[in-house]
């Protein structure tokens, strides 16, 4: 029976990651601080197999007992975003990438290790070309850097992991987000009809919440072929600029207007698009489309607020 301990395990992705890892019947320990209050494991708390820690992956007296236990580690835990990031950079340096570090020093030689982070760290790309796992790193944020750092850290320490750089998730979840660009842009269009868009041109690529769950199954299901490489994780028909996002919204809420502004600059800086090939290679695909998002969050919306659900 597989031993899995989820960091961060109550969050946005890992409330939708920890109950199929537990209808898998794997053995799922998560550790998480629960600093949004959130309660989206709630559902699973009756299952035998799920155990809960509340604690801080920070702390190696927290951690070392766990990780000792475990045959897969998911770190999940992460102060992430930019602007989380850059509010507050010890708490998400020491986060994002010395616990990592740390993570790594106590890690047993057959223990399997599945890494998120990001492809941000491609941070502005060149213009029609897809950025691969060997394009140049050139990450414009805290959170980029200490992301991609924490990447190398680990595969050069402990070659038995995989990397998963996602791609800007959206979709709903019980632990539900609305800072992400396609959750924002969404939830503006079901409530305030308009949006202000600044640098619309800007590209990204997207993956939804449900998708980055699967990778984590695939690469479980692969390790041995897959451990130690990097994969971009994202939608190949989903590299799109922002005015772009907001015209596939529109098809689902017409009264949705779209102001580009002349002036102004976009604080995320971020610009490219993304090749998925080599993920796609080892049998992987995205199954939830852009659209097929849209309509779930604009179900899903009009049960939350803004105050409420975001780490910005």
């Amino acid at each position: 029976m597989t031993r899995i301990l989820v960091t961060g395990g109550a969050g946005y992705i890992g409330s939708i990651l920890v109950p199929a890892l537990l209808d898998r019947g794997c053995d799922v320990t998560v550790v998480d601080n629960f600093m949004y209050g959130q309660d989206g494991l709630a559902a699973v708390c009756y299952h035998e197999k799920f155990s809960l820690v509340r604690g801080v992956v920070r702390s190696m007296d927290t951690m070392r007992p766990l990780l000792k236990n475990a045959d897969v580690v998911i770190p999940l835990a992460a102060i992430v975003g930019a602007p989380r990031c850059d509010r507050d950079p010890v708490a998400a340096t020491s986060t994002n990438l010395t616990a990592i570090a740390d993570m790594v020093g106590e890690l047993g030689r057959d223990q399997r290790v599945l890494i998120p982070v990001t492809n941000s760290g491609y941070g502005i790309g060149e213009t029609g070309k897809h950025c691969t796992e060997e394009s140049p790193i050139r990450p414009v944020s805290l959170y980029g850097r200490n992301k991609i750092e924490a990447e190398k850290i680990l595969l050069d320490g402990h070659p038995r992991s995989i990397s998963f750089r996602l791609a800007t998730v959206f979709g709903m979840s019980p632990r539900m987000r609305l800072d992400l660009l396609v959750n924002d842009f969404t939830y503006r269009a079901v409530t305030d009809r308009s949006i202000v868009l600044f640098e619309s041109h800007f590209k990204r690529n997207f993956l939804h919440v449900r998708d980055v769950a699967a990778v984590f199954l695939h690469g479980l299901d692969r390790f041995e072929d897959m451990a130690g490489q990097i994969y971009n994780v994202g939608r190949s028909d989903a590299n799109l600029s922002k005015l772009e996002l907001c015209e596939r919204i529109r098809r689902h809420v017409p009264s949705f207007v779209v102001h580009e502004s002349p002036v102004g600059r976009d604080p995320d800086q971020r610009d490219y698009i993304v090749s998925n090939e080599k993920i796609e290679k080892t049998g992987y695909r995205a199954a939830f489309s852009l659209d097929a998002g849209i309509l779930e969050l604009i179900k899903g919306l009009k049960m939350v607020s803004n105050n409420r659900y975001s780490n910005a």
